[in-house]
């Protein structure tokens, strides 16, 4: 059993973007379009600590795509809580799997999927907000959920290695173009 939507969530969140050609990006629902330059589609791939203190805890290596919209769709996502799992699947549409995360700073790996190092830089001032909409298919329809959260920013180092054959693949041998950790975040997932 999952908790209702919305889920009030905190933690640490370090993602990279990558530029990645269209044509390499796994097929995406009906009606989702990625936003291109010069043929290559933003995706974030990010490793979550959700940590105690909100409505679940847990952990999460993801990757997603900026649409169009400047909506994101979650292409790729796995997590080792149940409950997330079904929750995520079940509210947002968010095709999420189960799957043996480890998140130590500075490492973060996924049997079989990813590893990698993460090294946060200074702290900037403030705390930012991080505003953000998904956008999912499910049986033809778009759900949309909106995330509303705040967080320290820290500019990051990140360093990826895909493992061979993974689901992640089209991310392998690619250099991010940024990378940032969201520090001591503070989120709403879902209306």
């Amino acid at each position: 059993m999952y908790p209702p939507s919305p889920w009030h969530l905190r933690g640490q969140l370090h993602v990279s973007v990558f530029a990645v050609p269209r044509k390499e990006l796994p097929a995406l629902p009906a009606g989702i379009r990625p936003l291109t330059v010069a043929g290559r589609a933003l995706v974030g791939a990010a490793w979550v600590v959700y940590e105690p203190g909100g409505t679940l805890h847990y952990r999460e290596l993801l990757a997603a795509v900026l649409n169009r919209s400047l909506r994101s769709t979650i292409m790729n996502i796995w997590v080792d809580s149940p409950e997330s799992c079904e929750g995520g699947r079940a509210l947002w549409a968010i095709p999420k799997d189960l799957a043996e995360l480890t998140i130590a700073p500075p490492a973060a790996a996924a049997a079989g999927i990813a590893r990698a190092t993460v090294a946060p830089g200074r702290r900037l001032p403030g705390r930012w907000p991080t505003p953000l909409s998904l956008v999912q298919g499910r049986d033809g329809a778009l759900v949309r959920t909106p995330v509303q959260g705040r967080a320290t920013l820290r500019p990051a180092r990140m360093t990826w290695q895909i493992e061979p054959g993974s689901p992640l693949s089209y991310l392998a041998g690619r250099r991010p173009l940024v990378s940032l950790t969201l520090a001591d975040f503070r989120m709403r997932f879902g209306a």
